[in-house]
């Protein structure tokens, strides 16, 4: 099934209990990412979306892999790493990015990296925006098709 993340009407969640993880460091950014997911998995009718704070991305891993161990269906992680005067940026955005990676092999539950990674704030608040281009709602849309992929495999 080809499903456009713009307009996915044909992509139910209905059956599907979704974790939502969202980093509360940048929450001005990040609850709009939040909102977006959100938004998502209630119009596609999820059965259960449960929604946990992070303190920030680099914890969401951690929170991910709690949760993909309680029987969700898929796991969406939220976040926004900033860049800015020193190299943190990107050792936060690596470990967050392979964390995830490792959470989602390790244990077949998809994780939806949802996690901004730009180089200024005017970028994190485009992407965070409500509508169909939020990051967050396209990150809950991939989480959808993840688990539904799964379950046509098996």
């Amino acid at each position: 099934m080809r499903v456009d993340p713009a307009d996915p009407r044909d992509l139910s969640a209905d059956g599907l209990r979704i974790a939502i993880v969202t980093a509360i460091f940048n929450s001005p950014i990040t609850s709009g990412l939040m909102d977006g997911a959100r938004d998502y998995l209630e119009e596609a009718n999820a059965e259960e979306v449960l929604v946990v704070e992070a303190p920030g991305a680099f914890e969401l891993p951690l929170l991910a892999q709690r949760l993909a161990g309680q029987g969700y269906d898929a796991v969406v992680c939220l976040g926004a790493v900033i860049e800015g005067d020193t190299d943190h940026y990107e050792h936060v955005a690596h470990r967050a990015s392979e964390g995830l990676m490792r959470v989602q092999l390790d244990t077949g539950v998809p994780v939806a990296f949802g996690i901004l990674t730009v180089r200024n704030v005017e970028d994190a608040i485009v992407r965070s925006k409500p509508g169909p281009e939020n990051k967050g709602r396209e990150a809950a849309i991939a989480a959808v098709m993840a688990a539904r992929a799964l379950q046509a495999l098996e």
